[in-house]
C-alpha cells in the first residue's frame, strides 16, 4: 500500500493506483510547462510501461513511421499500375534489413557511444540508427525483391521516395523523447530544453538548444509533398524522384550537421555525417541528371508499327527489296510478278466503242 498525504489525513492506496496518479501528476506538470514556457520543454519520460514491458517512444515512432510508409507506397504503386501486394512483400524483407543496416552504420561510425553491455551493439533504443546505413541496405534488399517479382525497379523507387521521407519525419519525434539530435545553444522562442544529464560536455550551463529534430521533421514532410507534386505535374523519368530524394535530404543534412552539437565522430573539426551528406548530395545530383538525359535513338531504326522504313513511303519498300535481292541473288518480287502473268498470254482486246460495230 502507498501513502498519499492529504490536507488533514493520510490516504492508503494500492501501489497500482498510486503509480497511475503519479504518472498523471507528471503529465499534468509537463502540460503546464508546455503552456507557460516560451520554449519546447524536455519530455518527462522516454517511454511507458505495459505490464512488465517498457515501450520506448523512439521505437514506437519508428513503427508508426514504417506503417505510414507502407500505406503511402501501396497507394502510389497501385496508381502507377503495380500490384499493392508487392509492397508488403518488399517491406517484410527491407524493413528488417534497414534496421540492421542502420545499427551497423551507427556502430561503425560512433563506436565509443555503443552501450557497455554485451548486447550494446544491438540496442537500437540506446544510440539509435544511422539513416544512411538503413536506407542503403534496405534499398539493396528491396531492389532484389522487386526484380524477383519482375516489376519495374525505377518506378517502384519513385513510388517509395516520398513515403521514406514521411517515415523519417515521424521517426524524428522519437529523437525528441530520447533528447538527442539537437543543435547549439539558442535563445529563440522555439528553443528545446535539454535536461542536464543529456547535455554534451562543455554545454552544461546552457538550458535551451536548437531543435534540429524539428527542423528535419518539417523539411522531410515538405520535400515529400514536393516530390508528389513533381510526379504529378512534371515529366520526371524514373527513378528521378528517388534521386531527388537523395539529393534534397542529403543537402539538408549538410545544414543540419553544421548546427548539431550532440555526440558524434569528428574529422578536421567537422562531423562525420557532414562529409557523408556532402558526397551524397553530389551523387544525387549526378544521378538525377543521368536519369533525365534523352535516350539516344539508333540511326536508321524503324519505329514500332512503321512498315515504310526510316525514310517512309515507297523508298523504304524499295530499300527493303534491294536488300533481299542482294542477299539472295534474284528478285523474289519480280519472280512473283512473272508467275502471276505468264509470258505470251494474249492481251485483252480493247473495248470497241463504235456503235456501228456493236450488234
Amino acid at each position: 500500500m502507498a501513502c498519499q498525504p492529504s490536507a488533514n489525513r493520510i490516504i492508503l492506496m494500492p501501489p497500482g493506483v498510486a503509480a497511475v496518479r503519479a504518472a498523471g501528476a507528471a503529465g499534468g506538470d509537463y502540460a503546464r510547462r508546455m503552456a507557460l514556457s516560451p520554449h519546447i520543454p524536455s519530455p518527462p519520460a522516454n517511454g511507458f510501461h505495459i505490464g512488465p514491458a517498457y515501450i520506448h517512444f523512439y521505437g514506437l515512432m519508428y513503427v508508426v513511421g514504417i506503417a505510414a510508409a507502407i500505406l503511402i507506397t501501396q497507394r502510389r504503386w497501385k496508381a502507377s499500375g503495380g500490384d499493392p501486394a508487392l509492397v508488403g512483400d518488399v517491406a517484410i524483407w527491407a524493413v528488417p534489413a534497414g534496421i540492421v543496416g542502420g545499427r551497423i552504420y551507427f556502430d561503425l561510425t560512433t563506436p565509443k557511444y555503443i552501450p557497455h553491455h554485451w548486447y550494446g551493439v544491438f540496442a537500437v533504443w540506446d544510440g539509435g540508427l544511422g539513416i544512411w546505413g538503413g536506407i542503403a541496405l534496405a534499398a539493396v534488399v528491396g531492389i532484389w525483391r522487386v526484380r524477383r517479382a519482375g516489376a519495374d525497379v525505377g518506378v517502384f523507387m519513385d513510388a517509395v521516395a516520398p513515403a521514406l521521407l514521411v517515415a523519417q519525419g515521424i521517426g524524428r519525434i522519437g529523437n525528441y523523447f530520447n533528447q538527442e539530435l539537437f543543435g547549439g545553444p539558442t535563445s529563440l522562442p522555439w528553443g528545446l530544453e535539454i535536461a542536464p544529464a543529456f547535455r554534451p560536455l562543455g554545454y552544461a550551463r546552457y538550458a535551451t538548444f536548437q531543435p534540429t529534430f524539428l527542423y528535419e521533421l518539417i523539411f522531410d514532410l515538405l520535400l515529400a509533398a514536393l516530390l508528389v507534386w513533381l510526379g504529378h505535374h512534371r515529366g520526371i523519368k524514373p527513378p528521378g524522384l528517388f534521386a531527388l530524394y537523395v539529393t534534397g535530404y542529403s543537402a539538408f543534412r549538410i545544414f543540419e550537421e553544421s548546427l548539431r552539437v550532440d555526440p558524434s565522430e569528428h574529422f578536421f573539426g567537422l562531423r562525420l555525417n557532414f562529409y557523408v551528406a556532402s558526397v551524397l548530395t553530389v551523387v544525387g545530383i549526378a544521378w538525377f541528371v543521368r536519369t533525365q538525359r534523352p535516350r539516344p535513338v539508333v540511326a536508321g531504326a524503324t519505329p514500332p508499327g512503321d512498315e515504310s522504313g526510316p525514310e517512309g513511303g515507297d523508298e523504304g519498300t524499295a530499300g527493303t527489296r534491294d536488300e533481299v535481292t542482294a542477299a539472295t541473288g534474284h528478285d523474289d518480287v519480280a519472280m512473283d510478278d512473272a508467275e502471276a502473268e505468264p509470258e505470251g498470254a494474249p492481251e485483252a482486246e480493247p473495248a470497241d466503242d463504235d456503235p456501228a460495230r456493236q450488234h
